[in-house]
């Protein structure tokens, strides 16, 4: 451990533990980034995380606060301090007849359900994991599918943050409202989220079934019962065989009957799938034939149906490592989205209207297709949120598989020509994706509300301890000053197992010349000034 880390950590609170290692090494789920962080700590109390902000704050470290790492991109990379908080993940109240459950934030999903379900009471809606924390779900725009229900966010009512002055404020829609429109898709950038209360609803099963039906059927049935008919749908679109799978769900009083088991959900079918991907890594003109394997092994067109529990009906099997590089657009636009791009993977750059070259591209199927609905009137919308405000919006997943952590061929250029039909539709990307070449005057012009969230944030972490290159390069126009504890990229290899490794640091950057643990004390009494509005709430 450095010895300027050891000697402060000496001089605060030495009954108070410091959990911290100093050989973890990070990755993203997908293996698509890797770093290693100076220290990883895990905290178990509140005094803990104050203790680790103090101490960052003293030694000049920025924080990234991890849970389950399930983004595929390097919003999560650090070589400074990273804090995992699932020891700090324990349940504080549930209110059975409000239907109110307040938690600590580093809770993790499926454990979030397995309390809930001990009051009769879950989530309203899911994403296809239950892998993350709260935190992390909610503040990056989690979200599910179903025109009834938005993003998780939507059903969060207040949050406790730890500021980087060490002090814990409160904030709701009644109460420091605009900090929590920014909290509530923070991009890990305002603060350690500490405490979560969210709206449960009562536990429910769902009868779903799924059916193979062509591409035109979809857009023929766009308008008329395609998303509306259940409360839950969603779309996987294979775009060689121009066929779809239709998912529907709705609540059911009905006990459990599960499903048939599938093709891909055995040993066999994964393992050998995963291999037929990797064999087109270098052949990979087959692509279209596997598709055509899967449509009929995995789906052979028939209907498909069970009763589960909503908590696990809800979710999808993610299979292997992956891409994924989600939009959001209008769900009115989603008609000619499809076409066009349909058109564009089929060789025909002009009559796409795509200007970038579609010979030699090959993409895994399939391309998800999912909705969400826009904020009621009265719900509290997010600064950050990527869906869309008037309309419900249309999420266009364009996933691309790693066999054994491999990166398809030529999946720049297809995401750049995705990107660009989006963008075109009036898309935004989803946050916590692989989404790339966007400047931060393109996501100023998605998003109105950029400066306000800006402002916030600075209020909040004058000194950017927990600011990092990936909120830079997205966020920030090349006039704003880089912040004290921002930290930069300083260089990027290939993982010799596959995937990025990513290397940043903390610059140095002078103090006063009196260089003393004092110096920091009166910093940090300086910046609290800067955020004596917010209220505490105790």
């Amino acid at each position: 451990m450095d010895p300027l880390v050891q000697r402060e950590l000496s001089r605060i609170e030495p009954d108070v533990p410091f959990r911290a290692k100093t050989t973890h090494s990070h990755h993203t789920w997908a293996r698509t980034y890797h770093s290693r962080p100076e220290l990883y700590i895990q905290p178990e109390s509140t005094e803990e995380i104050q203790k680790v902000v103090t101490l960052a704050r003293k030694c000049q470290r920025r924080i990234v606060v991890v849970g389950s790492g399930h983004s595929p991109s390097d919003l999560t990379c650090t070589s400074s301090w990273m804090v995992n908080l699932d020891r700090y993940s324990s349940i504080i109240s549930i209110n059975s007849r409000t239907k109110v459950a307040t938690m600590q934030a580093g809770i993790r999903l499926r454990d979030l359900i397995e309390a809930l379900g001990g009051y009769g009471l879950t989530m309203p809606n899911l994403g296809s994991i239950n892998e993350q924390s709260i935190a992390g779900a909610f503040t990056t725009g989690t979200h599910g599918s179903s025109i009834k229900h938005g993003i998780i966010a939507r059903s969060v009512l207040g949050l406790k943050i730890m500021l980087s002055n060490g002090r814990i404020v409160s904030c709701s829609a009644e109460q420091n409202r605009d900090l929590f429109r920014a909290a509530l898709v923070s991009l890990g950038a305002i603060g350690i989220i500490i405490e979560v209360t969210f709206q449960a609803v009562p536990s429910f099963n769902i009868r779903w079934k799924q059916n193979l039906i062509t591409l035109d059927d979809v857009l023929e049935r766009w308008n008329s019962g395609l998303w509306d008919e259940t409360e839950f749908t969603r779309v996987w679109w294979f775009p060689y065989m121009l066929k779809c799978v239709h998912w529907q769900a709705d609540k059911t009083r009905e006990p459990p009957r599960p499903a048939k088991p599938s093709w891909l959900s055995g040993r066999a079918g994964y393992h050998i799938y995963h291999a037929l991907l990797y064999v087109a890594q270098w052949v990979p003109r087959i692509i279209p034939l596997m598709e055509w394997f899967v449509i009929n092994v995995q789906y052979g067109g028939n209907t498909v149906s069970a009763i589960e529990d909503g908590s696990q009906g809800l979710l999808m099997n993610c299979l292997y490592s992956q891409f994924v590089n989600e939009w959001a657009i209008p769900l009115s636009k989603g008609p000619e989205a499809m076409k066009r791009l349909s058109i564009w993977l089929h060789g025909d750059r002009e009559g796409s209207g795509i200007p970038y070259d579609p010979s030699g591209i090959y993409v895994h199927a399939p391309i998800e297709v999912r909705v969400a609905a826009a904020a009621a009137a009265g719900e509290i919308r997010p600064f950050l949120e990527n869906t869309m405000a008037d309309e419900p919006s249309l999420l266009l997943n364009a996933t691309l598989y790693r066999p054994y952590d491999l990166d398809p061929p030529a999946h720049m250029r297809y995401y750049e020509a995705f990107q660009w039909l989006m963008m075109e539709l009036g898309g935004r990307p989803h946050w916590a994706k692989n989404f790339t070449n966007i400047t931060p005057e393109e996501i100023e012009k998605m998003y109105p509300e950029l400066s306000t969230w800006l402002r916030i944030r600075e209020e909040v972490d004058p000194e950017g301890m927990f600011l990092g290159h990936w909120h830079r390069k997205l966020l920030f126009s090349d006039t704003q000053p880089k912040l004290r504890l921002e930290e930069e990229e300083i260089k990027t290899r290939p993982y010799l197992s596959g995937g990025i490794m990513w290397h940043g640091q903390v610059p140095k950057r002078l103090l006063s010349p009196q260089n003393s643990e004092e110096s920091f004390d009166l910093m940090h009494g300086a910046e609290a000034e800067k955020s004596v509005f917010f209220d505490d709430g105790e």
